[in-house]
């Protein structure tokens, strides 16, 4: 699956779950009365809501999505719900991330993010773990009104970056992100973190390895353009 994959000269960074610790989100659940766990199906029927209004033809923001799966599933009052949508406000990065970042930037390939999800998250997690200065920018879907795994966010994060789609990898904890990455002519890289392992069903990940130090490793591995 490698083969045909050269090193890439930006890597986008997939942002909930991938670089940020949804702790604080989960917490926030905890503090209204709800278990811990719910947050797994809430976030799973957030991004089911997202995709449904997107191959309707329509569109929602990340936030409503989340406030709207809330609602189907507590008995959270929209000011609750609301609260515990602002904790996506104090999420922090996981343990991999600093150093994954730090070897990027030691071989100078330039890293960005590209979420689905609402502007301000990135750069918030990014600043309280003291690792914005290791990414080049902070990019949303929201900003042309689509969800990953759309190949349109992928193209579009390719352009804003100036590099073809081969010359881009996505990495991400979630093989739904990596399959329309790679369907969209990036390179794909994964990591367990959500889940145990690449979903059979998908394509499979060009590179992954068990957490994101491994997974850029594994692109750096490969063997430059042209």
């Amino acid at each position: 699956m490698t083969a045909a994959r050269t090193r890439p000269e930006v890597v986008a960074f997939d942002v909930n779950e991938t670089l940020l610790d949804l702790g604080p989100v989960r917490a926030a659940l905890v503090e209204h009365g709800e278990h811990e766990h719910l947050l797994d199906t809430a976030f799973s029927r957030t991004l089911g809501l997202g995709w449904a209004a997107a191959v309707a033809g329509t569109w929602c923001p990340f936030r409503a999505a989340f406030e709207s799966a809330l609602g189907q599933l507590t008995g959270l009052t929209a000011h609750q719900r609301s609260t515990v949508a602002d904790a996506f406000l104090e999420l922090s990065p996981h343990p991999d991330v600093e150093p994954a970042l730090r070897r990027l930037r030691a071989a100078g390939v330039r890293a960005v993010t590209l979420s689905h999800g609402s502007p301000g998250v990135a750069e918030a997690g990014l600043d309280r773990g003291g690792v914005t200065p290791l990414v080049e920018r902070t990019l949303t879907s929201e900003s042309i009104r689509t969800w990953k795994p759309d190949r349109a966010a992928y193209l579009w994060a390719a352009g804003v970056c100036g590099v073809e789609p081969e010359r881009m990898a996505l990495v991400a904890v979630h093989s739904w992100d990596v399959h329309g990455a790679q369907r969209a002519g990036l390179t794909g890289g994964w990591a367990p973190r959500s889940e145990r392992e690449p979903a059979a069903v998908l394509d499979t990940p060009h590179v992954q390895g068990g957490s994101l130090v491994e997974v850029i490793e594994a692109l750096l591995a490969l063997p430059p353009h042209g």
